[in-house]
């Protein structure tokens, strides 16, 4: 007589529980970590902004649409730059965000 519900590989069910919440933690620890690089990126295009990064100069004047590119222009920048290594932010955001939440990694 079989004990416990097993997978059809003999895995038990307590294991394939365990798996499943494993699964759940990482795919919580991954969100977190794609809402740090968000909010780095964010933090990068207020930057860039303030910068005078994708300002129209006096002499090119391109009106409202130079200025909705402008924009586009520093959230591609930012999101380049959070991509990549960063600043450090998105680490101590993640980590901030972890422990609030309760999702380690």
């Amino acid at each position: 007589m079989q004990t416990g519900i097993t997978e059809p590989r003999g895995v038990p069910a307590g294991a394939r529980m365990e798996r499943a919440a494993d699964g759940r933690q990482a795919d919580r620890a991954e969100a977190l970590r794609a809402a740090a690089r968000q909010l780095e990126a964010a933090f990068v295009a207020e930057m860039l902004k303030a910068g005078g990064i994708g300002e129209a100069r006096a002499e090119f004047g391109g009106g409202e649409g130079e200025a909705q590119f402008a924009s586009m222009l520093r959230d591609e920048l930012a999101g380049a730059i959070a991509g990549r290594d960063g600043l450090g932010l998105a680490d101590s955001l993640f980590q901030t965000m972890a422990r609030r939440y309760g999702s380690g990694g």
